[in-house]
């Protein structure tokens, strides 16, 4: 039987994926903004600043230069990880939360190995000693 945290863990999943899919929408069929920049930088690429040309348009223009497996990287390691967040939220054991993000999951296995390693040593200093 699940509990509360396990219904509220389901429940954001839900949330977050619905919010995902709008926002998704806005992006790539609403927005017309972002596709009129995406048009101009392709249809004019100045080899000179022109003058008059301001801080945010030059940033705008630049920011669309970026590669797309850039973007990609940017926007989807923080969405899965908040996505796996939720995600261990419904997991019965409340222990194995937030196992799945990537600064916790690397404190886990470094901590593994360090006692790994403490065993190890406190096993080398009980040598037997033959008589």
């Amino acid at each position: 039987m699940m509990n509360f945290r396990q219904r509220m863990g389901w429940i954001g999943v839900g949330l977050y994926l619905l919010a995902s899919a709008a926002a998704f929408y806005y992006v790539f069929e609403i927005n017309e903004s972002y596709n009129k920049l995406a048009l101009e930088h392709i249809q004019q690429h100045p080899k000179e600043p022109q003058e008059g040309t301001t801080w945010t348009h030059s940033l705008k223009v630049r920011l669309l230069s970026l590669p797309f497996w850039l973007w990609t990287i940017i926007f989807l390691i923080p969405y899965l990880q908040m996505f796996l967040f939720l995600y261990s939220c419904t997991r019965a054991d409340p222990k194995t939360v937030g196992y799945c993000i990537i600064p916790i999951c690397l404190a886990v296995i470094c901590n593994r190995h360090q006692t790994f390693v403490k065993a190890s040593n406190q096993i080398s200093r009980l040598q037997l000693i033959d008589t």
